[in-house]
């Protein structure tokens, strides 16, 4: 790791509070968690600085969570550049990926494996299973 990175950040962002934890992760609103010490080590903590920066804090619909992560990560890359840090666009994807297959395994029908859709109430409905079409054609033809 560079010398003083991280001494940097915190003068950087005094609102900020860095501790150690297992995994690198963003406490909202103020907490930045830093994991291990491995490659790419100061990538993954402009990451969490980026969510601090953008002000994420939680999200409604699964979709969200996913473009905060794309939003982090484009903040990140800005970020690396102003602080020298290199940024390793396979590992990006490699993250957006965990979120990416989250989303896909979380929407997709149990029963006939066709992708689900979220409503706001949060709950997911199966175009199929649950016959939207049907129900549709019928209040169109009232």
């Amino acid at each position: 790791m560079k010398t003083g990175f991280l001494e940097r950040l915190k003068v950087a962002y005094p609102e900020l509070k860095f501790r150690d934890g297992t995994k690198f992760a963003f406490r909202p609103p103020k907490t930045i968690v830093l994991g291990p010490l491995e490659p790419f080590y100061e990538l993954l903590i402009l990451h969490e600085v980026s969510h601090a920066t953008l002000k994420h804090k939680s999200f409604k619909m699964d979709i969200e969570r996913l473009k905060m992560e794309v939003d982090a990560w484009e903040k990140a890359k800005e970020l690396a550049n102003r602080y020298g840090v290199e940024v390793n666009e396979d590992l990006i994807q490699n993250e957006l990926d965990t979120y990416r297959d989250w989303l896909h395994k979380k929407s997709r029908c149990p029963k006939c494996g066709l992708t689900r859709f979220q409503t706001s109430n949060r709950q997911y409905h199966c175009p199929r299973c649950e016959n939207f079409t049907q129900q549709k054609r019928s209040a169109v033809d009232k």
